[in-house]
């Protein structure tokens, strides 16, 4: 009987076949991986139903559709999730049986037969705290997946918000670049000729040259920010930075000051509980806790069962054993203190959570006020003042009060301010987006419209 039900439980095993990587074949693929258009505007009406999606370039939603479609370390979050849940299944599962196998040979003559053959089964009886504390722990880790995913995609959103801050910033620079170099050339042309005629001498020319170089090095490196932005945005999402030639990316109120009301005591403490990373130390306390129990429970001892046959030279017999997995010598009350410790420190990570998360909070929210008094101050002030310079200088060129080489730097003099102006800008937005980051949550923009709540994480 035992031969036949070991040859039909062999036969229903589950065969998987051997799944290798071709490592060259995954490495070309990803260096010639395209963005799907398609399954981006998909994704983003999906997420934002009510607002209009543009079809002639990235905005700011549809980067976070493409981070959901296409970014691997997304991908791999999925995955972590889906092997959590399998985990939390097996979790379930009562331990397998043991079968015990015997015969023996006795050269008695006095006997029927000299053989005796057996075999006995060990059933453990799954039950109690120990199953409790494994399924909890395993149901768990379950929701701790979940956190991590919703904080990968937060952190990779955060990334390619600040490259696309980059990108924008960057092409602004590069326009405002070239017309400062072009016109401090020309400021060096009508100086030129005046030093040919002997006006001014020859090392007049000397801090214009200076002047000239120093917003010729800025031009490269505004060349270089969007250059660098563009493939940070590809490499969120796991393209090549050729699958973006020819898409434009949009943010049609980038140059406005984001109108955001001050941070308040209140919004720390409602940002606090819903932060993804913080809920995911209250998971890992909860485990410590699971964990405990279960050290609590094998103080008990554990039962098994072992029914079993025996055929004794010509007997048939049906013997039953129970079977006690005794504690430790100690009754477990080391295992159970290295627990104890062990929720004691996971209790003190969720307490570091929180003080690291509320002085990120404060911090940005101080960068952010410091950011938007500077871009204040330049638009109220320096911009308006070079701007008016700059027209009275095309009036008094006019006029011939005054010649070609000082227009040029009165009109240098507004479009270096204008540069001013868009790096305190950058900044500001810069500090927007760390302020997004430790609330962990976007606070204007398209992105405020999304229609699954739980995409950032604030609900398990």
């Amino acid at each position: 009987m035992v031969c036949p039900a070991l040859v039909v439980g062999l036969d229903g095993c589950v065969r998987v076949p051997p799944a290798p990587i071709d490592l060259p074949s995954r490495a070309a693929a990803r260096t010639d991986a395209p963005l799907d258009r398609a399954e981006v505007d998909r994704r983003a009406a999906l997420l934002a139903p009510d607002v209009p999606h543009p079809t002639d370039g990235l905005d700011r939603l549809a980067l976070l559709a493409a981070i959901m479609v296409q970014d691997p370390r997304v991908e791999a979050a999925r995955a972590a999730l889906e092997g959590a849940r399998r985990d939390a299944r097996l979790a379930h599962k009562a331990a397998s049986p043991t079968l015990t196998l015997s015969s023996e040979y006795a050269n008695d003559p006095t006997t029927s037969s000299p053989w005796l053959i057996g075999g006995a089964f060990d059933l453990p009886l799954d039950y109690g705290g120990r199953r409790e504390g494994r399924i909890r722990g395993a149901e768990l880790g379950v929701v701790g997946a979940r956190y991590d995913l919703a904080e990968t995609v937060w952190s990779e959103r955060v990334a390619a918000q600040r490259a696309l801050i980059d990108v924008l910033a960057g092409e602004r620079q590069v326009a405002l670049g070239t017309a400062l170099v072009g016109m401090i050339d020309r400021q060096i042309a009508a100086m030129d000729r005046r030093a040919a005629a002997g006006e001014i001498a020859p090392l007049d020319l000397a801090p214009v040259r200076a002047q000239r170089a120093a917003a010729a090095r800025a031009l490269d490196d505004a060349h270089a920010r969007v250059r660098g932005g563009r493939a940070a945005i590809a490499g969120v999402l796991g393209v090549p930075v050729s699958a973006l030639d020819g898409i434009g990316f949009i943010w049609p109120d980038f140059d406005q000051s984001p109108m955001i009301a001050a941070v308040e005591r209140e919004d720390v403490r409602a940002a606090l509980p819903h932060r993804a990373d913080i809920l995911r130390t209250m998971v890992a306390y909860d485990q410590a806790e699971a964990a405990l129990q279960v050290e609590i429970a094998k103080q008990v001892p554990t039962v098994s069962l072992g029914p079993g046959y025996t055929w004794e030279r010509g007997l048939v017999k049906w013997p039953v054993n129970v079977n006690l997995q005794m504690p430790s010598f100690d009754f477990n009350r080391s295992a159970i203190a290295a627990a104890q410790a062990h929720r004691a420190t996971a209790g003190q990570a969720v307490e570091a959570a929180l003080a690291n998360a509320q002085a990120a909070i404060e911090t940005a929210a101080s960068e952010r006020r410091a950011a938007a008094l500077a871009y204040a101050r330049i638009m109220r002030e320096e911009v308006p003042q070079a701007r008016l310079a700059a027209d009275r200088a095309d009036d008094r060129l006019r006029l011939g009060a005054i010649g070609r080489a000082d227009w040029a730097a009165l009109k240098s003099g507004d479009i270096a301010a204008r540069l001013a102006a868009i790096d305190a800008l950058t900044r500001l937005r810069q500090a927007q987006i760390a302020l997004e980051d430790s609330l962990r949550r976007p606070l204007d923009g398209p992105e405020t419209h999304v229609a699954a709540a739980t995409l950032w994480g604030n609900r398990p």
